[in-house]
């Protein structure tokens, strides 16, 4: 029987580069949802001074192609200035694997998704946006578009999951339509933190569940 992926697919599937956790990163991005069944957890190390990404690594919780996509995308970044990761790009990835079956394409836009991510985490904790915009609720809403409700499979702000955001002095309060007892409640809050606290102007996110 033949299998509709590449042999590149194949090889990074079976032999995966850059996996693993890393304790000491500068920064961190979660991408996806098991509600979708494809999520990856990319890390990065970065030189100070050259601003090159020097180490990367990724955890992957889901299908081939979403295994496959994150080990290309740590390869192409390795070695590479945060400017040069930046511009790497879905298709990038694509192309590196040999394509991908039109169904599974949205693993290779989830791995740049999470590189990019992971950069603009890094340059905001760093102090590196040029243009300092203050956080605002549409800012805070927008991130939180990214975040998804493993339940529902929808995104916390269209599936009503978020009851309210008040955002003064560095800090944001939200409420949550959810117990704190259910069963992702506490993944939730560490997803939406993990979102909102590298915002440079932030000082604290506070989370409350009010259901």
């Amino acid at each position: 029987m033949s299998l509709p992926y590449s042999k590149k697919t194949i090889e990074n599937f079976l032999n995966p580069k850059n996996v693993g956790d890393m304790d000491d990163a500068d920064a961190t991005a979660t991408e996806g949802s098991p509600a979708c069944g494809d999520m990856i957890k990319l890390y990065i190390k970065v030189d100070k001074d050259t601003k090159i990404i020097k180490d990367i690594r990724f955890r992957s919780f889901g299908c081939a192609s979403n295994i496959a996509a994150s080990s290309v995308v740590t390869e192409l970044a390795k070695n590479k200035t945060l400017q040069e990761a930046k511009n790497i790009s879905w298709e990038d990835v694509l192309n590196n694997l040999g394509g991908l079956p039109p169904v599974k394409v949205h693993c290779a836009v989830l791995s740049t998704e999470a590189l990019k991510t992971a950069i603009e985490n890094y340059e905001m904790e760093h102090g590196l946006i040029k243009e300092k915009i203050p956080t605002s609720p549409e800012i805070v809403k927008n991130r939180l578009k990214r975040v998804i409700n493993p339940v529902t499979g929808k995104d916390v702000m269209s599936g009503d999951l978020v009851k309210t955001i008040d955002l003064k002095g560095g800090i944001i309060q939200i409420e949550l339509n959810i117990q704190e007892s259910h069963q992702f409640a506490e993944n939730l809050k560490e997803e939406i933190k993990e979102r909102l606290e590298p915002l440079w102007d932030i000082k604290e996110v506070n989370i409350r569940f009010v259901e």
